[in-house]
């Protein structure tokens, strides 16, 4: 079910938020998209297709570099501009192959998400959106989107599925493995990952 649950985290955000205000609050910017995208989810699961939603619509709305640079946490500082580009654009494949792969496999046509109202002060830039995963005959799953507030507005950079963080989860494989082979080992570790979903 948290495989499930994260595929719905991730994957409740692919309608675009473009057509929405760059100031519309957070959760209302979540609660309007989960039915349609649930909607898509019923009528199609291939995984190419559920792939290029997430490319075309889920990317821009999800704050990468930060996401990428709080996984790979101390290290990042180490990597030079060019490894860190090249780190930020194999953990948004990884995400996104990961995710989709499960979707098509997964994901319940009668699955449900509740989004909880957050409240938000005008000088706060940070806030979490709660919400609840369901499917009959399985246990309610909470999900979490921490989003920052951009110039281009809210973003999301991290997803907590029942307290686990998606950031804090890839952390301790990507030092394990940043120790074993440096930036570049990791790079390469991604990568290969990316091309073994990407082929599956």
């Amino acid at each position: 079910m948290k495989t499930v649950a994260r595929v719905l985290g991730l994957c409740s955000l692919v309608v675009s938020f473009a057509v929405q205000a760059a100031d519309t609050m957070p959760d209302v910017l979540v609660r309007a998209t989960v039915d349609e995208v649930l909607s898509v989810i019923k009528q199609n699961k291939d995984k190419r297709t559920l792939h290029d939603l997430a490319e075309k619509k889920v990317l821009p709305h999800f704050d990468f570099q930060t996401m990428t640079r709080l996984a790979v946490g101390k290290s990042w500082r180490e990597a030079n501009p060019d490894q860190q580009k090249k780190l930020e654009n194999a953990f948004r494949g990884l995400l996104v192959n990961t995710y989709t792969t499960a979707l098509s496999q997964n994901a319940a046509n009668d699955a449900a998400v509740e989004v909880k109202p957050v409240q938000v002060k005008p000088d706060r830039n940070d806030v979490t959106v709660k919400t609840v995963a369901r499917q009959p005959g399985r246990q309610p799953v909470a999900i979490d989107y921490r989003m920052t507030r951009t110039s281009s507005g809210w973003k999301v950079y991290d997803v907590i599925v029942e307290n686990l963080s998606l950031v804090t989860n890839y952390r301790g494989s990507f030092a394990a493995e940043i120790s074993r082979s440096g930036i570049d080992g990791l790079i390469r570790t991604i990568e290969a990952k990316n091309q073994k979903l990407a082929e599956g």
